[in-house]
């Protein structure tokens, strides 16, 4: 478990269920003290299940989860599902794995459908269960092997679905990027998670002590 603090404070411990190091800095900037706790689940789609579906249901057993073992408290589970046609595109693991995707998606639009759940596991709230599923589609750009393979070796995002860090230099490879959240591509949606953490009652905001 890690656990990351800062000045102001949550009434209720909030706890980000996931492995992802992205979703753990994008936390970090809402000033809020959290812990990290990894779930153990079965992340595999189901057959016949579509993109967005997969992606609310591995968030909320994401949180579930952890909820099972941590009473008491708010937990943020989040998925991201990549698609190009329609087709999902996982985390590409390897570097051959990865220029093949980016070969096939320059040029296109992709979508990420990146869901996001809170779980309240308090004895008394009003709405155990929070879930919110932000798309952005993207653009990429009709690149040349030469420069795909380049950006691949400096920026290494074989565990980004999709093959692209948007928040380094991989923004260089993105013509158009809409969505309502800028935070989601990344993976974790502040706003919409901010407004989930405002219905359960978290303060962002606290006057300073005198």
């Amino acid at each position: 478990m890690a656990s990351t603090s800062h000045t102001s404070a949550p009434a209720t411990r909030l706890i980000l269920a996931s492995s992802s190091r992205y979703r753990r800095a994008l936390l970090q900037r809402l000033c809020l003290p959290f812990d990290v706790i990894v779930p153990d689940i079965d992340e595999q789609p189901t057959a016949g299940e579509a993109p967005e579906a997969t992606a609310l249901r591995l968030a909320e057993q994401k949180a579930a989860a952890v909820a099972q073992v941590n009473p008491g408290t708010l937990i943020i589970g989040s998925d991201q599902v990549a698609t190009l046609d329609g087709k999902q595109i996982g985390k590409p693991g390897t570097h051959d794995n990865a220029l093949a995707q980016l070969q096939k998606m320059r040029g296109c639009q992709v979508v990420f459908h990146t869901a996001l759940c809170l779980h309240d596991s308090r004895p008394a709230a009003a709405v155990p269960v929070r879930l919110a599923n932000v798309q952005t589609v993207v653009t990429f750009r009709a690149l040349p092997d030469t420069a795909l393979d380049a950006y691949l070796r400096i920026e290494k995002p074989y565990d980004c679905a999709g093959s692209a860090k948007n928040e380094g230099l991989g923004i260089a490879l993105i013509e158009r990027c809409e969505s309502s959240d800028p935070t989601a591509l990344t993976g974790l949606p502040l706003i919409a998670l901010c407004g989930m953490l405002y219905a359960a009652g978290v303060a962002f905001f606290t006057a300073p002590q005198v």
